[in-house]
């Protein structure tokens, strides 16, 4: 395409400017007559202007200094057209240059050269108009200026120019528009789409590609992609996919297509043209990376459907792709990946798959240099594995989970999810768990548990979930500080994360310095809330919470008021009494280090054979019962018996039997408030309590019971009131036919030790209340 209405001039050299009527012989004096008030002389100024910038990107410069850009965009306004003309075309020659370029920003050039897209001027000034503002629309601010000043209409009318170089200079600013999403989406309003396929049909190869790379940015948006299939644009795109005479097209007209092929009519459309079998064939052309890419493209937004899926299977894509992970292009290869994850989703591709080896090759992407690679190598092995433990053996036996592990350190969101994604698949596996653990993955799943990106919170809080059934697990994420991450997370609002998040709770709560440590970063509280609540409650939220509470009994007692029989005591379990709405009970730790005060003792279990090695005092009296126990009470014949001694062993530890109305005459307080001085600490252990009532012999007997294998629970009640249920079966050894039966007693251990009292009998009642 060349100039058409301007003149041709006699070349002059570079050191010479083009002579006019003065016979001047530089730019400097042409420029001065700019602003002659004699048009002709105003016209042949522009035109030796513009030959002496058509020479080289220095004239275009050199023009700058004598001040040429002012007043020719002032005599774009000029009521001659042939100056008008002349200015336009030398503007547009000049424009080509950076330099230029920025000076006509600072000139505000873009509204009058707006003007001159009008239909009455002529078609050379639409050339050049259009040719300087493709070169500014480059830049943001003068596209914002060009859409703000209402310059797409008049652009999308000439796009039905006759001439192809206001065609090809208009369909490039518009290309440089849409890449902004108010223009996108004006440009569809504004009825453009028909003009650009118009373009398709264009002699100049030019003029195509810019239309095709204008159509992939515009078909981003739905209603766009609907208009573009109502004006039958995906028939154009076949036309032009299917003539090999337009080879240099078929990359651009393929990623057009893929963008199209987001919404499921155009994918109906595929189906019904047998267009997979020709998006096959791009598949195998030599030589042609970036239609091989553009093309697997494609497949991928086909493969969305079940349908879809199996008709690609038919279609034994597997092998294609297979081979197209093996090519040397990293584009291609990339596309390749995406692919195979799409088509992971069928149970039958998995397996074709595996066959074809395509699983072990991806592993070893995972250590190449590319992102973008790596990502979609990484989201094909997680789609693979879902599901599918053979698949995720395989990635094992190929070392992929050591390279997965490092991933996760990776900055790429896409990446670190798929990575974490892929882990958990793996992990359902005990020997593939154990070595996954050995490489650090809770090291680093406690930092991707910090992260801003949702899908990685969701994939790394259920691969934390499915590593966290060992103990080793959840200890090392524990000193990784994940857990105040994971707790974090049960404040957010995302439905599924939380879930996820609840669910790894539940599963870190699984021993008790984990259960402690969430307790403590204020989990118990969140979890209260979510169960109470209707929007936030889930399926794994009250599961979350009673994992937490089985697992830190002391908050489960000081929140509940009641162990069942099935919660056992153990050394470092303590009583903070009953717990106050919305406050947390501190940790035994947190109430060691806290100064004397009034307030009620904190009775603490030291048994000596627990698993924490943070206790603070030796609770040698308490060791000497539970010896006792063992050597008087295990050894008798009858559960009924066994009870009975110990809540005598228990009665006579604190005090002995004290009548109901001589109670207020057994100094229990002034006891403990000295047993408090003593210690200089507001945790006293159980053992050392020599004058007790209700509330801790109770504590004491289900400690005991516990440790010698007796059966109880601990319930508290009002006023210092606490009392132990145990469970005895009346069985008639003479009538071997009859059922035991099961009966539910409350233990006396202050006014007649040993004696049983039947629930809801009035002497239980009496015993429970004041």
């Amino acid at each position: 395409m060349t100039h058409k209405s301007r003149k041709d001039s006699e070349p002059l050299s570079k050191e010479k400017f083009g002579l006019i009527s003065i016979e001047s012989k530089s730019p400097e004096t042409a420029v001065l007559l700019l602003n002659s008030p004699e048009e002709d002389v105003v016209v042949r100024a522009c035109e030796a202007i513009f030959t002496f910038a058509e020479k080289g990107d220095e004239n275009k410069v050199s023009l700058l200094g004598p001040g040429a850009l002012d007043p020719l965009i002032r005599l774009l306004s000029h009521a001659s057209r042939a100056v008008r003309r002349g200015a336009v075309t030398a503007l547009g020659s000049m424009a080509v240059n950076s330099d230029v370029k920025k000076a006509l920003r600072k000139f505000n050039a873009i509204p009058s050269l707006l003007l001159k897209l009008s239909p009455e001027e002529e078609t050379v000034v639409h050339e050049f108009a259009t040719l300087c503002l493709s070169h500014l629309s480059k830049d943001f601010t003068c596209k914002a200026q060009i859409f703000d000043g209402d310059g797409l209409p008049p652009l999308i009318q000439l796009l039905s120019s006759p001439d192809p170089d206001v065609q090809k200079n208009s369909v490039e600013v518009i290309y440089n528009l849409v890449q902004d999403y108010k223009s996108r989406l004006a440009f569809h309003e504004l009825g453009g789409i028909p003009s650009l396929l118009e373009l398709l049909r264009s002699d100049f190869p030019v003029i195509q590609h810019l239309a095709l790379r204008t159509l992939q940015s515009v078909t981003t948006d739905p209603d766009s992609r609907h208009t573009f299939r109502e004006q039958q644009g995906f028939e154009r795109l076949m036309d032009v996919l299917s003539n090999a005479d337009f080879h240099d097209l078929h990359a651009e007209a393929l990623q057009t297509l893929s963008n199209c092929l987001s919404d499921s009519q155009t994918v109906k459309l595929v189906h019904k043209s047998r267009g997979v079998a020709r998006l096959v064939q791009f598949l195998q052309t030599p030589n042609a990376p970036d239609v091989q890419s553009a093309a697997v493209d494609c497949l991928t937004k086909v493969a969305q459907s079940p349908e879809s899926l199996r008709l690609l299977h038919e279609e034994e894509i597997e092998k294609v792709l297979a081979e197209l992970l093996s090519v040397e292009d990293v584009s291609v290869k990339t596309s390749a990946c995406q692919a195979v994850a799409a088509m992971s989703f069928h149970p039958d591709s998995k397996d074709v798959f595996r066959d074809l080896g395509v699983v072990p090759t991806l592993t070893q992407l995972l250590r190449r240099d590319s992102l973008k690679l790596r990502a979609a190598a990484t989201r094909a092995l997680c789609g693979l594995s879902h599901g599918d433990p053979l698949n995720a053996l395989s990635i094992f036996n190929t070392g992929g989970h050591e390279l997965l592990v490092r991933q996760l350190y990776e900055t790429c969101p896409k990446t670190v999810a798929s990575s974490a994604a892929t882990l958990h698949n793996m992990a359902a596996q005990e020997a593939v768990r154990s070595s996954i653990l050995s490489h650090g993955a809770m090291r680093a799943l406690a930092e991707t548990l910090r992260s801003k990106d949702t899908a990685v919170l969701l994939s790394s809080s259920l691969c934390v979930a499915e590593l966290a059934c060992e103990e080793d697990a959840r200890a090392e994420l524990r000193r990784a500080g994940g857990l105040e991450a994971l707790v974090r997370l049960l404040h957010s609002q995302h439905q599924e994360l939380l879930k996820n998040a609840c669910f790894a709770v539940k599963v870190c709560a699984g021993d008790e310095p984990s259960a402690v440590e969430m307790c403590r970063l204020g989990a118990l509280e969140v979890l209260q809330e979510m169960t109470r609540s209707e929007r936030h409650r889930n399926a794994f939220s009250e599961l979350a919470l009673n994992s937490l509470l089985k697992s830190n009994l002391s908050v489960k007692y000081s929140l509940t008021g009641r162990l069942a029989a099935t919660d056992i005591i153990t050394s470092g379990f303590y009583d903070p009494g009953k717990a106050r709405t919305g406050h947390r009970v501190l940790t035994l730790e947190e109430l060691i280090e806290q100064p004397l005060n009034q307030h009620r003792p904190v009775f603490a279990v030291f048994t000596g054979t627990g698993q924490r090695n943070d206790e603070s005092a030796d609770d040698g009296v308490l060791q000497m019962l539970i010896k006792e126990a063992k050597e008087n009470v295990v050894p008798l014949t009858t559960e009924k018996e066994q009870y009975a001694a110990l809540a005598r062993l228990v009665s006579e530890a604190m005090g002995g039997a004290r009548a109901e109305d001589h109670l207020h005459e057994f100094p229990w307080t002034l006891h403990l408030s000295e047993l408090k001085f003593h210690l200089q600490s507001n945790v006293v252990p159980i053992g050392s309590i020599r004058k007790g009532i209700y509330c801790h012999r109770a504590l004491l007997f289900k400690c005991l019971s516990d440790c010698i294998g007796l059966s109880c629970s601990l319930v508290r009640g009002d006023y210092n009131r606490a009392w132990n249920e145990v469970v005895l079966f009346d069985e008639d050894p003479s009538n071997t036919q009859r059922t035991p039966r099961r009966s539910r007693f409350i233990l006396d251990l202050m006014h007649e030790p040993g004696r049983l009292l039947g629930v809801d009998t009035p002497a239980a009642l009496q015993y429970q209340t004041i």
